[in-house]
């Protein structure tokens, strides 16, 4: 029996050591060409920093030997080893790998069908000589022995408080200070990059803290851990918001960022001589000018709110504000509320205030995905998201590596088969809403909730609950037609319509990253980086050409100097440490020769 099951292994072992060593003689020799015939015709090779100063996927033999043409002189890639027994399955050979780049270390995961690779991904995990104070190489913290003038840690904590952005000045200015910004800045302290965040709140944490009183995460806490501190084993699955809040205050404290609060970016500017920005900033009631290398806007996906411009919105007589802005429900028992928009915050916001006796009504203009939690756990997560996953060896940062080592070219293949089975679970849940009139969609493909996410960042709900609110007619439900105008003391739909309200909430999204760049430097500039986000893969909301990477975010933009950083938790703990190498490697002089630099498209 145990040669039966050894045997597999072993085959599997022998199958990646040939293609390893394969690969690495032939890039080893400059061959760019021999190297990509080792990929499948239908082949991706994505790389997060390690090969090309990028985040960049290219796709097929022609696309490898264009990459590895120009990157293999300065790369000069080597020791390829496995990390752990690779396996086979249905035709597929998988393995861990780790490597090395002339200044770094990486690690990898392959996939090999019929020989050839399928998909390979390589990613920078440190470069070389400067690589994280942690594990054996963690800090003393105490100083043996006597030396006069002395300085605690946190008499030298002050003074570099007092010293940065005044008598020195930082490498790294992020504006934003909440979950991306804080993450970021967490990667960049371990790697010794002077960072200062600027944040406008008066806390770390009010940017969750602010939000309607009934958020929590629709996320589970497997998915959501920080960089270096996990959440507690106590931590409850989805959090509340102002739990998440009190734990960035924290987090940011024990992680020693220089974190500017109560701090509003006013304006900036790029030296072309001096290649600094100039960072206009109001602290204190006073203006303060930061002259930094590097400037990242972590201002989040979900920051620049979208207000639309209906007809008749200024001679309202009641209430209305954007969805970010709403406080809660607790003023609006029995008043009569509308919620323009049917994504994850119209339907909290409709929960709550049904909840607090509100007369409550959505107005649905296109149609939503909705995923019960429950399933999306199970069957969207579980496998690499949750105690069961941990149980099977499934560390949060290995379930991050296999979530990226699937290009976006195919993600949506693994995809549909998951929505397909919780379509088939939930047959009765979807079928009473669409008798309830809801407009149900499962994304332009059927591959549901993550590939809308990475589309659009919009249009979708995780049902908490809601939804059953809806089937029950507890929230009053108007799909299929637009806003016409808003009146004195309602919405007027086009079908004729009329919503009497006290408080409109238009839950209507968010634009894209660029707008601040617009507000804070200038149209010119924001046009020339384009578009932040999406895939460019043609659907609703995510138009061409194939990128084929999230645009624009956690890598070289067309400004120079200039980078975004954002999205969700996840997001924010795993694309900060190839932006921290990113901005390290500039701060130490290293050549980053950019391969594959993404061209900007739609401007507006």
């Amino acid at each position: 029996m145990s040669e039966t099951l050894e045997r597999p292994q072993t085959m599997a072992r022998g199958t990646v050591e040939t293609w390893l060593k394969r690969f690495e003689a032939v890039c080893a020799a400059g061959e760019a060409g021999a190297a990509a015939a080792l990929f499948g015709e239908e082949s991706y090779w994505r790389d997060l920093v390690a090969f090309t100063w990028n985040i960049k996927t290219v796709e097929g033999p022609d696309g490898v030997r264009d990459m590895l043409r120009a990157v293999l002189p300065h790369v000069r890639p080597r020791n390829f080893r496995i990390e752990e027994e690779p396996t086979e399955a249905g035709g597929v050979t998988e393995s861990w790998f780790t490597f090395e780049t002339e200044v770094a270390r990486g690690r990898g995961h392959l996939r090999l069908k019929d020989g050839k690779a399928w998909t390979f991904l390589t990613t920078m995990t440190e470069l070389k000589g400067f690589e994280e104070p942690s594990g054996e190489r963690r800090p003393m913290g105490a100083e043996h022995g006597a030396a006069k003038d002395r300085k605690s840690w946190l008499e030298k904590r002050q003074q570099e408080a007092e010293e940065l952005g005044h008598a020195t000045q930082p490498e790294v200015v992020i504006i934003g200070g909440g979950q991306g910004g804080i993450a970021l800045g967490a990667r960049l302290r371990q790697l010794g990059v002077p960072t200062i965040i600027v944040e406008k709140n008066a806390r770390a944490g009010d940017s969750w803290r602010k939000r309607y009183k009934s958020l929590c995460l629709h996320d589970p806490v497997w998915y959501d851990h920080l960089p270096y501190i996990d959440f507690p084993k106590n931590w409850p699955v989805f959090a509340p918001k102002d739990k998440i809040g009190d734990w960035l205050e924290m987090y940011a404290k024990v992680m020693e960022l220089n974190y500017w609060s109560s701090t509003e970016a006013k304006s900036a500017k790029f030296d072309e001589a001096t290649k600094t920005w100039a960072v206009t900033v109001e602290r204190d009631g006073k203006e303060i000018v930061l002259r930094p290398k590097q400037l990242v806007f972590a201002t989040g996906m979900s920051a620049k709110a979208n207000w639309p411009s209906f007809p008749g919105m200024e001679r309202f007589k009641g209430e209305q504000h954007h969805s970010s802005q709403h406080p809660g429900p607790d003023a609006w028992k029995d008043k009569r509320v509308v919620v323009i928009g049917s994504n994850n915050s119209a339907h909290d916001i409709c929960a709550a205030l049904w909840e607090a006796g509100a007369d409550v009504t959505m107005v649905q203009r296109s149609s939503t995905h909705i995923v019960k939690s429950d399933s999306l756990m199970e069957l969207g997560l579980g496998a690499l998201y949750s105690e069961q996953a941990l149980a099977n060896g499934v560390t949060t940062a290995k379930a991050d590596l296999i979530f990226a080592s699937l290009p976006y070219r195919i993600l949506h293949t693994f995809q549909i088969p998951v929505y397909d089975a919780i379509r088939e679970r939930d047959a009765q849940f979807y079928a009473d809403l669409e008798k309830a009139g809801f407009m149900l969609d499962w994304g332009a493909d059927g591959s549901g909730l993550f590939m809308k996410y990475l589309r659009r960042g919009s249009g979708y709900y995780i049902d908490v609950g809601a939804s059953q609110l809806i089937i029950d007619g507890k929230i009053k439900l108007k799909s299929g037609s637009d806003v016409e105008e808003i009146t004195e003391d309602g919405v007027l739909l086009k079908d004729g319509t009329h919503l009497p309200a006290d408080l409109i909430v238009y839950a209507t999204g968010y634009g894209s990253m660029n707008g601040w760049v617009a507000d804070l430097i200038d149209r010119e500039t924001a046009d020339r980086v384009g578009k932040c986000w999406g895939l460019g893969s043609d659907t609703p909301k995510d138009p061409g050409p194939w990128e084929g990477e999230q645009r624009n975010m956690w890598k070289p933009t067309q400004v120079e100097n200039l980078w975004f950083h954002g999205g969700n938790l996840h997001q924010s703990r795993h694309y900060s440490q190839f932006l921290a190498l990113q901005l390290k490697a500039r701060q130490e002089g290293i050549p980053t020769p950019v391969y594959g630099l993404q061209e900007s498209f739609h401007k507006g």
